[in-house]
């Protein structure tokens, strides 16, 4: 049995720790045979533990404490501490390995709230899960999400040579804001949001750059993210956010612009690794 899970990325602007999409990119849990004590097999770097302390099997046996250990291979192509979710992916592969092999019987929801509890918000967890666009709450202890279909179009990840800790570029976010700036902030948001279930990318992407409740504070560590608007405006992009916590920018764009906004995105930083991604329908799966 395998299970994969899409990267993802959170807030898209103005829908901070509310608004995620799934994105082409994935954690793939390949589930061997059983074992004496858990075995994790992956290339993912000397600091990720292959063994119970992964984050993979404490996540599960949170859920199923008496679950059967297995061999496990871990494989992924989401890029760490770059704002794609990957933490998200591994809590999410988790949740659904302890629904398949102890027989929990979860549903989306069970599996939204119980991974929202551990990550804290449910922008990325969410789409995770569910797969395409989510809108989600976590208030008073209570889950609440739509799932919407994204409309279509290219999605360019600009994901930097560097990474940047949730916790760092959280750590910048000021503890309060004025009734009239959130009311400006919310009303953003519901446009964008709105432009998104009608359809209206070019209103979407506007709306998605002009958020005031986290870029701003975070445009000291994420300098690239002036550039690629410029880039955006210029070759025909609907619009660029900071992904998740940052630092990749994801670019979204008709595809027939996409080949000169990747040609220029390149030209502008050589160390950059750039990915051409489209909204993943489908949350985890199993195979």
């Amino acid at each position: 049995m395998k299970i994969r899970v899409p990267a993802t990325s959170a807030n898209l602007g103005p829908g901070f720790d509310s608004c995620g999409i799934a994105l082409s990119q994935y954690l793939t849990i390949d589930i061997g045979p059983e074992t004496q004590k858990w075995q994790i097999k992956h290339q993912l770097g000397s600091n990720i533990p292959s063994d119970e302390k992964n984050l993979l099997i404490q996540t599960a046996l949170d859920l199923a404490p008496n679950l059967t250990p297995h061999q496990i291979t871990m494989t992924s192509d989401i890029p760490i501490a770059r704002g794609l979710g990957s933490s998200s992916s591994v809590v999410v592969a988790g949740i659904e390995l302890a629904n398949r092999l102890g027989n929990l019987g979860m549903t989306p929801q069970k599996k939204v709230s119980y991974a929202t509890k551990i990550e804290g918000h449910p922008d990325n967890v969410a789409p995770a899960i569910c797969g395409d666009f989510v809108v989600a709450s976590y208030n008073n202890n209570e889950v609440n999400f739509v799932k919407h279909t994204f409309p279509d179009c290219d999605v360019i990840a600009f994901i930097p040579n560097h990474e940047l800790l949730t916790s760092e570029s959280r750590a910048v976010l000021p503890k309060e804001m004025s009734y009239r700036d959130a009311v400006k902030a919310s009303s953003i948001g519901n446009v964008m949001i709105a432009a998104v279930l009608n359809g209206n990318l070019p209103l979407a992407g506007k709306m998605m750059e002009k958020d005031i409740l986290h870029e701003s504070h975070r445009q000291h560590l994420v300098p690239h993210l002036k550039k690629i608007r410029e880039f955006c405006k210029a070759y025909g992009g609907y619009g660029s956010f900071l992904s998740g916590a940052g630092p990749t920018v994801l670019v979204l764009t008709p595809p027939e612009n996409t080949e000169k906004l990747v040609t220029a995105l390149k030209a502008f930083d050589h160390e950059a690794e750039i990915d051409v991604l489209s909204v993943e329908k489908e949350g985890v799966q199993i195979f």
